[in-house]
């Protein structure tokens, strides 16, 4: 299967396959570790969250515990995903769910603008042109001196590393995701500089794991 082929592949309308992603999710190395790191870059006193890609909803109700208060959208594409997700937040007051495939502009009228906006493992699914065009809407949906955190997977640096990835999280280049489209961080990066966030960083990276974000000031 050649690389073009590769990325046209997309299996998250698909129960089993979602299904098979989160069990995989559960026992990924560092995950603890990870979530700390990311929920120490958000203010405790954040009022509106976006969370693009939100899958079955994790992350932002572990960033809305910490900020009870606070608005949540939710925004995924996959009906398995956010059928897990209204299961997750049906109890949950300020949760609004929003289907939208990322592929496309967002809707910024309809999403209002975010102090914080997080994405967990979802913006690598996108092809790259699609990529900066997602950080330069990100930027437009922020505050002034709203943060944006992407927990992503991104590029290895070689060959070698990149299979080391995959025999450490249990998947073989046969099983490994055909959506995946990774991109390294540092090119994310001067993206995120060039389109006007500051406090750019990567503040976390574990091989083809790396918390990146940057603030609009």
């Amino acid at each position: 299967m050649n690389n073009n082929q590769r990325q046209d592949i997309n299996k998250w309308k698909s129960a089993d396959h979602v299904n098979t992603y989160l069990s995989l999710a559960e026992n990924l190395p560092h995950n603890e570790e990870i979530t700390n790191v990311l929920l120490e870059q958000i203010p405790q006193n954040v009022s509106n969250i976006l969370d693009l890609g939100t899958g079955d909803g994790r992350l932002l109700a572990l960033v809305k515990q910490r900020n009870p208060q606070a608005k949540g959208v939710a925004l995924d594409f996959s009906d398995p995903m956010l059928k897990l997700a209204r299961k997750r937040f049906e109890k949950t007051k300020n949760i609004t769910i929003v289907k939208h495939d990322l592929n496309v502009p967002l809707p910024e009228v309809k999403l209002g603008l975010f102090d914080l906006i997080i994405s967990g493992l979802a913006i690598h699914h996108l092809n790259h042109q699609r990529k900066k065009q997602l950080y330069s809407e990100i930027f437009d949906l922020l505050t002034l001196n709203g943060i944006f955190l992407n927990l992503e997977h991104v590029a290895s640096s070689t060959e070698a590393l990149h299979q080391k990835f995959l025999s450490f999280v249990g998947v073989t280049p046969v099983t490994d995701d055909p959506s995946n489209k990774l991109l390294d961080v540092e090119t994310q990066l001067r993206w995120l500089r060039e389109i006007g966030f500051t406090e750019v960083d990567c503040f976390w990276k574990w091989l083809e794991f790396a918390l990146l974000g940057g603030t609009k000031q």
